[in-house]
């Protein structure tokens, strides 16, 4: 029952966002705008694609300590990516279960997801806050607020540094806490913090930080690249680089949305208020938003359903593994057998 209900939650949300996002734009206008959209851009973008998903196979292995190939990892990235476009979002689940068929420990690859997760974001914070600073007659207040939430999610990053090398000033600062505000010990959130640092011990070594922020500022520009390429295929000319950075920042946020169907609504949404951002007619930035979103889901589809067959497992059978997973904690105290 509770998946029904979460499945019609989510075409729910998915509508409800469509519906924001062409208000007012028929559909057929942003159909035509997209059937006149250059192909090799189009192609391009998707090389890009595969480019991205490559080097975050990279990185992801470098977190693993280089336990598996770069190919192995190649294809489990792909299916994850692959299932995070299905109802329920399995993806990294079973990416963690596919890495324990090599002779991963669960807890390892969970929190090395945990480590990218954390650069991801990190990343996506500092670009979108540059990005707001560029925009044409953005209040100051607006450019302000963009900075100081920049420098902070930098301090922040930081201080989980810190404590992850110590752990036991981190449970310090908790227990203040939990002192000064007696409810939240209910919460039980030592455990929790046991979990994080443990899943972000690997930055405190320099040579796994450099490789993983190395690889996740190569991975994210050619994400940058991928829209850059479709912008220009459907004739967008004026600010492409801050409407390439504040899409896919900004889509990168959309997608976290746990409610709605491969995100379908909110990711178009999210280019669409980026385009509004820099001036951009309502129609191109919802093209855009839709192509974009298009392409990418199709290169997902491509490479998750090569990764299923060089892999040799269904993907009923990976769906299954996650959903008997899904229900135990991602990250657990214990390493998984091998």
């Amino acid at each position: 029952m509770r998946r029904v209900i979460f499945l019609i939650a989510s075409a729910a949300v998915s509508a409800l966002f469509l519906w924001l996002t062409l208000r007012g734009i028929p559909l057929a206008d942003v159909a035509q705008s997209i059937r006149q959209a250059n192909l090799l851009w189009v192609i391009a973008a998707l090389g890009f694609i595969t480019a991205g998903l490559w080097t975050r196979a990279i990185r992801w292995r470098g977190l693993l300590d280089n336990k598996i190939e770069t190919m192995q990892a190649f294809h489990m990235l792909n299916i994850a990516m692959l299932l995070n476009q299905l109802p329920f979002r399995a993806g990294e689940v079973a990416r963690s279960l596919l890495a324990t068929r090599s002779g991963v420990p669960l807890f390892t690859a969970a929190t090395s997801i945990l480590v990218e997760r954390l650069l991801d974001t990190l990343l996506v914070v500092i670009w979108l806050s540059i990005a707001l600073t560029q925009i044409p007659d953005a209040p100051a207040f607006a450019t302000q607020a963009a900075t100081l939430f920049g420098v902070a999610a930098v301090f922040a990053f930081i201080v989980l540094i810190v404590f992850a090398h110590y752990p036991a000033v981190a449970h310090r600062v908790l227990a203040f806490f939990e002192n000064l505000l007696p409810f939240i010990k209910k919460l039980n959130l030592g455990r929790l913090l046991d979990h994080v640092l443990d899943g972000i011990k690997p930055l405190t070594q320099w040579q796994s930080a450099l490789h993983a922020i190395i690889w996740t500022l190569i991975s994210w520009t050619i994400s940058l690249a991928t829209f850059y390429c479709l912008a220009l295929s459907i004739g967008v000319q004026d600010n492409v680089l801050l409407m390439s950075v504040l899409s896919v920042t900004l889509a990168s946020f959309s997608i976290a949305i746990p409610l709605s169907v491969a995100a379908i609504g909110p990711f178009e949404g999210a280019v669409q208020t980026a385009g509004s951002a820099i001036g951009m007619e309502r129609l191109l930035s919802t093209s855009l938003g839709f192509l974009f979103h298009g392409v990418t889901i199709l290169g997902y589809i491509i490479w998750g359903t090569i990764g299923l067959l060089a892999l040799g497992v269904s993907l009923s059978d990976v769906m299954k593994s996650s959903d008997e997973n899904a229900g135990k904690p991602a990250i657990s105290g214990e390493p998984a057998a091998k």
